[in-house]
């Protein structure tokens, strides 16, 4: 027999973690892995509008561990479950390839507004939901335990976004768009 889509067990509004534990569907955890979710898809988008081999096989790594991420938050926080992790070299490795970037680039000096290219629009898009992904994680870390590399590695990944954002705009010789306030 096929394996099915649906379950059908989620028609009430509610769904299960890992670990048996069902909450509705409103609840903040569920929020938290379904942004890490859309960040994902995001990233898929970029990924896929990009011809640069390399950055294509990090945002891939990225995108796997933004599956462990998911997992970790989709974990009944009352069960240790083995699930992958996220480690101080995730977030390492973000750090390491904004350092290399930014040592090509020009000091900001302005904001930076999204757009110039569709290639730099995604990856604002995804900046912008990973910062949301990173708000939402950090509401439920006051009600729940959430390990706080979890907090780091998105905020870090939100940081990458903005830096590869510069650094494509550099490499398709794109003016960045800078604010403008009213005088």
């Amino acid at each position: 027999m096929a394996f099915k889509i649906y379950t059908k067990t989620g028609d009430k509004g509610e769904t299960s973690l890992f670990g048996g534990n069902r909450l509705p569907k409103s609840h903040l955890r569920i929020e938290s892995y379904g942004t890490v979710d859309e960040l994902n898809a995001h990233i898929g988008l970029l990924r896929d509008s990009i011809t640069d081999e390399k950055y294509k096989a990090d945002l891939k790594s990225i995108q796997d561990r933004l599956f462990d991420l998911g997992s970790n938050l989709a974990m009944d926080p009352n069960k240790k479950l083995d699930v992958p992790a996220i480690t101080e070299q995730d977030v390492i490795f973000l750090e390491s390839e904004m350092d290399q970037m930014d040592e090509q680039l020009e000091p900001l000096k302005n904001f930076i507004l999204p757009g110039g290219h569709q290639v730099i629009s995604y990856c604002h898009l995804a900046r912008t939901v990973c910062r949301r992904a990173e708000r939402n994680v950090v509401a439920l870390s006051h009600s729940e335990n959430v390990d706080d590399i979890l907090i780091r590695y998105l905020n870090r990944l939100s940081d990458y976004f903005f830096i590869l954002g510069r650094k494509f705009a550099k490499d398709l010789d794109v003016n960045e768009i800078t604010w403008k306030g009213r005088s």
